[in-house]
């Protein structure tokens, strides 16, 4: 079941708390409830793809993204994730969900997603996603400069660049 609840909990959230910059990472405190574990008692696997979606939400609201994208009409639509998850997350304990954009190619934006416990890195992901107006692909400088971004990408991380190699190859 989608976290509807938790959805609410995090646009409020965003909605009165501080604005991000462009690039500037956002940073949820979570926790693991009953509902997300698996049969080995720690967060599903599924499930963290899940709150990874609370995550972009939570940075498209404070960065201002959602708003131009409504206004525009325009999807963002993810493309692909690479996770690795590193150690469990054992039920009912908090934890820090934090995304940030890294950049954007000629397609792709590109963002890392973390979740983080008592100081240990638990799983980490990279998601790309684009911007879709009526059917079409936008450019991501395009879209960047209408959410008042740098106009030039920050220079992508070499793991970045390694999946679009590998996807070439596919």
């Amino acid at each position: 079941m989608y976290p509807f609840l938790r959805l609410g909990r995090v646009t409020l959230g965003a909605l009165w708390g501080r604005r991000l910059e462009p690039l500037e990472e956002s940073r949820l405190r979570l926790r693991v409830w009953l509902g997300d574990l698996d049969s080995n008692l720690h967060l599903n696997n599924g499930r963290f793809l899940t709150l990874m979606d609370l995550g972009r939400w939570d940075l498209a609201v404070r960065s201002g993204m959602l708003r131009v994208m409504l206004a525009q009409r325009w999807q963002p639509l993810v493309g692909g994730v690479l996770i690795r998850f590193r150690r469990p997350l054992p039920p009912l304990r908090a934890f820090h969900l934090c995304t940030r954009l890294l950049g954007w190619d000629h397609k792709w934006f590109f963002l890392e997603q973390r979740f983080e416990q008592d100081g240990h890195l638990k799983a980490q992901a990279l998601v790309r996603f684009l911007v879709r107006r009526r059917g079409e692909n936008l450019a991501p400088g395009e879209v960047a400069a209408a959410l008042g971004y740098p106009a030039q990408s920050p220079p992508l991380p070499e793991v970045v660049q390694r999946w679009q190699e590998m996807e070439a190859l596919v």
